[in-house]
C-alpha cells in the first residue's frame, strides 16, 4: 500500500488528466459533442496547474535553505 500511495503523491495530476481525457472521449462517442469539446481542455489545464504548483513549491523550498 505504501508504494501505491507514493505513486499517487507523485503522479496524481497525470492520473486525473487521464481520467478527464477518458471522460471527454466518452462524451464525444456518446454524441454529446459540445460537452466533449468543453471537457477536452481539462487534461491540459490540470497538467499546467500541477506544473505551476510544483515549480512554486520547489522555488519556495529552495529559497528557504
Amino acid at each position: 500500500m505504501n508504494k501505491f500511495s507514493d505513486f499517487l503523491k507523485v503522479y496524481y495530476p497525470i492520473v486525473l488528466a487521464f481520467i478527464a481525457m477518458l471522460y471527454s472521449i466518452y462524451l464525444g462517442l456518446s454524441g454529446n459533442q459540445e460537452s466533449a469539446q468543453y471537457s477536452a481542455h481539462w487534461p491540459a489545464t490540470i497538467l499546467l496547474f500541477a506544473i505551476a504548483l510544483r515549480q512554486r513549491r520547489n522555488d519556495f523550498f529552495n529559497n528557504k535553505k
